[in-house]
């Protein structure tokens, strides 16, 4: 065979598993190995027609015969007459190939072992029967002659025998491969195809349908390739290349070898044992049990995992076969073929960089200087600074003056990939325009690590650089982080201020009595501005302002998400004197605001500005959001700064009606066990009684700890920082707070039951030591979720690629008139998801016209359905509406852009050419993963859902069937 592989490598454009015939495995081979040995410990030379045989696979070394006749490459092509080996380059080591003759007949495990059975669909025979003939249990009737027997038929040795004795050679009858062979050449497949037509068409049964189906897909598979379904079995091994597995001398002397040495020597051993004992003349018995041995060592030199008894290594691990080896995360296709090592990248840790813009992040001079060493050469060159690339890489390790200068000149407009494992969804590379930093440390914007994911205890993040002009501009045009601030999966924003920043506003626009300048009157912003520059009038205090702009008066919430596009006003009366009760912190923070924005008079927290982020967004587009993120990051970093919030033991208030609650809850849990006893409530009721009493009280305990807590800071001297940075969402759940300094409550189990033993206790008390006992639970449980259930949510991530990687935006429309009916989700009475949330982005299937006036149309069909005609839909009080789904759409192998909709992360309609069936797969795997991962950080806390109230959709009487029921005396 030609050495052929390594010229044309890069002229490969697929690669595909499909059957070899004997003829093909020959026409690779170069030659029969016939011995066991791999190399000889002696002279560490590979022996003579052995594993390693330099006369089948080629010299080790270059240009040079074993025995050491012919040396040189002026030799190049003669055959040494004394070793017999062709004098070439010792890279054909890799490509060239043996066989091994086999002195019985094998099947291949992949067709019978692994589900659905290939050879067992195409024979009609359960995989059991398959199994017991091909390793020597049973025979198999081939032909059944003038004989009660049937085709196929499985007989034991008793059976067969006394089957002999009543027909004698009437009949045939086989076992092992040769008898899989026999029975594949007796098959007529385009009889066979049209007589499982034929019964297609005339069953009922629904199973045998199936069945037919299964077994005509894989004979019209057959029938329809180049191959015969006879190569399942094989006569003649193939032998990988030896530099595919090679044998390496180690410093103490022993020998480190691929496990697939082991398994060929297994198979060469006992085919040679074989072909002893037919020579021989052996008992049948003897040689039977021979050619199931030689089955068995087959199989696992292919697929050593499928076996029952896997060939396992001198430390009991199984031994990695050919199909472990190209199968999986680390196989030959997704880990050398699927994924690339690449040059010019670099990894460190990052660190947060508050002083840079949307688009920016710091790099390390010293990475920086490696990254860009093409285009400093280039530079340097091009500038005669240096003749040679050689002399301009001393320059480069010279760190010369001139060196720097060009650094800068290079960087610029050359933007560099960051990419943070694990990288669950598109926006965990982002593209950004490097800053030259000292120090070691990446540094990067606060509020791109939503995206990432990434928080500044220790993370690491890689830098890659596009090379060529086309990569550059991809990156600048679809990666740059500043075109990336909204949600793939969702459309909402991802670069939304959080933790310090949100502090930061919520301190700004908080409101105090009895501060300096409270009620003081002012003619315009401007003089608040100066006022409190000045320390005239503190930044919480109330303050009148004469405005004649609209107001949007909000506390908490900017509304819901769907209202902000028609934002309800105040209009500021003439009969106020157009006076606008605000704070100077209020009127701080609405100057960060592009124009046109409406006064914000409220309260600032952290959905209030999730809400704002995106009102700017659908009204002012990318480039004023991105303006106000970097202006709002600087203030709301200033302003947390300035309040200077820490954190005491002493903040953390136990509510002084704690043990009242505790003992009233006591109290009622006798009353409870009183009726157990009686026999009033089973076990289960009282199960159920205990933990709703305990979550009430834990509720109770709760709700007066953050009251007490808003008291203080509402009307006490200070702010309870810890009070501040729950409710503004900054950091701690109402649910954590409450571990702190109300009580820990109840706990549950790794299977997920709740104790009724709660922990009375919280942090700020201490826990008793069988508390404590008690909240190890949880604790590890989620440890060990975290290490254990992420791979579960990323194979999830992987089927779901799996299905969904060929659905792609074909064409513009497909026309179709199916779609479907959507109303908003609503569960337990409560409205999960709105009508509006589930309209805005999509298309009209029909006319949707308002139910007040008939004539009036919304919404024709074939348009789009964006915010403010969503909202005149629901405002209207249509409940249900028809809407093109990728579901009904009729376009050929992906979606149309009118059944798709929007693209949510650019708020545009979807691009054609866009691969949507990724995104729909990121978009359920990513939060996911993330639910796994944050499962530690709960640590156990028991959760009891309770109903007091179910509203029913329909009219009715109400019937309790089995209803246990206590009468009051």
């Amino acid at each position: 065979m030609p050495d052929i592989f390594s010229e044309k490598i890069n002229e490969v454009r697929s690669v595909y598993i499909r059957l070899a015939s004997p003829n093909d495995i020959l026409s690779w081979s170069y030659g029969e190995v016939t011995k066991p040995e791999t190399i000889n410990y002696r002279t560490y030379r590979p022996e003579k027609d052995g594993l390693f045989c330099e006369r089948i696979f080629g010299p080790e070394r270059d240009w040079e015969c074993f025995c050491g006749k012919y040396k040189g490459i002026k030799h190049k092509g003669i055959v040494c007459d004394r070793c017999g080996i062709k004098i070439t380059h010792s890279s054909v080591r890799r490509t060239r190939m043996g066989h091994i003759a086999l002195a019985a007949p094998v099947v291949h495990i992949w067709f019978f072992k692994a589900m659905p059975s290939r050879l067992g669909n195409l024979l009609d025979m359960k995989t059991t029967s398959l199994e017991r003939v091909i390793y020597y249990q049973d025979y198999v009737v081939i032909d059944p002659g003038t004989t009660d027997l049937k085709e196929k038929q499985l007989l034991t040795e008793e059976e067969y025998r006394l089957a002999r004795e009543k027909w004698g050679a009437d009949f045939d009858v086989d076992m092992g491969a040769e008898a899989i062979r026999k029975l594949i050449r007796r098959l007529d497949l385009d009889k066979l195809c049209e007589e499982l037509r034929a019964e297609l068409a005339t069953t009922r049964s629904k199973q045998r349908q199936k069945e037919v189906i299964k077994r005509l897909k894989i004979v019209k598979a057959i029938k329809d390739s180049e191959n015969d379904a006879a190569w399942m079995v094989y006569d003649v091994i193939p032998v990988i290349p030896p530099d595919l597995r090679p044998l390496v001398l180690l410093e103490s002397g022993n020998f480190a070898t691929s496990d697939l040495n082991d398994l060929y020597r297994r198979l060469i051993n006992r085919n040679n044992r074989l072909k002893k004992l037919l020579n021989l003349n052996a008992p049948d018995v003897i040689i039977r049990n021979e050619k199931r041995m030689l089955q068995h060592s087959v199989d696992a030199l292919f697929d050593n995992n499928r076996c029952r008894r896997p060939v396992v290594g001198s430390n009991s691990r199984p031994l990695k076969s050919l199909t472990d080896m190209i199968k999986g995360k680390q196989g030959r296709f997704r880990e050398n073929l699927l994924g690339k090592r690449v040059d010019y990248s670099a990894r460190s840790v990052i660190a947060v960089g508050p002083q840079l813009k949307l688009h920016q992040c710091g790099l390390p001079k010293k990475i920086a200087l490696e990254l860009y060493q093409p285009f400093i050469i280039r530079r340097l060159k091009e500038l005669g600074l240096a003749d040679t690339i050689k002399s301009a890489k001393k320059m480069l390790e010279r760190k010369a003056e001139e060196v720097w200068d060009i650094l800068e000149e290079v960087i610029q407009e050359h933007p560099v990939m960051l990419n943070r494992a694990p990288t669950l969804h598109r926006v965990g590379i982002q593209a950004f325009e490097p800053t030259l930093i000292e120090g070691n440390a990446i540094l990067i914007h606060p509020l791109v690590c939503e995206g990432f994911n990434a928080d500044f205890d220790g993370d690491q993040m890689a830098v890659h650089i596009p090379l060529s002009l086309e990569a550059q501009a991809e990156a600048k045009i679809l990666m740059l982080s500043s075109n990336n601030i909204l949600s793939p999966a969702n459309g909402k924003p991802l670069a939304v201020p959080t933790q310090d920043m949100i502090l930061g506003f919520y301190y700004m626009t908080f409101t105090k009595r009895n501060l300096k300048g409270e009620h003081m009157i002012f003619a315009s912003f401007k003089d608040v501005m100066q006022a409190y520059e000045e320390g005239k009038v503190d930044l919480n205090a109330p303050i009148r302002v004469k405005y004649l702009g609209t107001v949007k008066n909000q506390d908490a919430y900017l509304l819901d998400p769907q209202d902000i596009v028609n934002c309800p006003v105040t209009e500021i009366r003439r009969e106020d004197n157009h006076l606008l009760v605000t704070t100077p912190g209020r009127v701080i923070f609405n100057q960060l605001l592009p124009q046109g924005i409406p006064f914000i008079n409220g309260l600032m927290k952290k959905k209030g500005v999730q809400n704002l982020i995106y009102y700017i967004y659908l009204n002012h587009g990318f480039g004023p959001t991105v303006a106000t993120l970097d202006k709002m990051k600087e203030a709301g970093f200033e302003y947390a700064t300035r309040a200077g919030f820490t954190i005491s033991i002493s903040d953390l208030l136990v509510p002084p009606e704690k043990p009242e609650i505790i003992a009233g809850t006591e109290k009622l849990l006798e009353n409870i066990d009183r009726s157990y006893k009686n026999g009033h409530l089973t076990a289960g009721e009282r199960h159920n009684k205990i933990i709703e009493l305990w979550s009430k009280a834990s509720d109770d305990i709760r709700e007066k700890m953050f009251a007490q807590m808003r008291t203080m800071s509402y009307e006490g001297e200070g702010m309870n920082p810890i009070f501040v940075m729950s409710d503004s969402g900054a950091r701690g759940s109402k649910d954590q707070l409450k571990q702190l300094a109300g009580m820990r409550g109840l706990m549950a189990k790794p299977s997920g039951d709740i104790l009724e033993t709660p922990i009375t206790a919280n942090f700020k008390e201490g826990l008793s030591v069988l508390q404590y006992f008690i909240s190890t639970h949880g604790a590890r449980k989620g440890l060990a979720d975290t290490a254990l259930k992420t791979a579960d949510a990323g194979y999830l991530t992987r089927k779901l690629v799996d299905a969904a990687n060929e659905v792609i935006v074909k064409e513009e429309d497909c026309r179709t008139m199916n779609g479907i009916e959507v109303s908003a989700i609503i569960e337990n009475g409560k409205e999960i998801e709105p009508l509006v949330d589930r309209l805005i982005g999509r298309f009209a299937l029909d006319d949707i016209y308002s139910p007040d006036d008939p004539e009036k149309l919304i919404v024709a069909a074939g348009c789009e359905i964006d915010e403010y005609k969503g909202k005149e839909i629901v405002d209207s009080g249509i409940m249900k509406a028809k809407i093109r789904s990728v579901l009904t759409c009729e376009t050929r192998s992906g979606v149309c852009t009118k059944c798709y909709g929007r693209n949510l992360s650019t708020g545009k309609i979807i691009e054609l050419g866009e691969a949507v069936g990724i995104i729909a797969a990121q978009s359920i795997g990513e939060p996911g993963t993330q639910l796994t991962m944050r499962t530690f950080h709960i640590g156990g806390i028991g959760r009891h859902e309770g109903q007091t109230r179910l509203q029913s959709g329909y009219e009715g009487i109400v019937k309790y069937n089995n209803l246990e029921i206590i009468e009051s005396k």
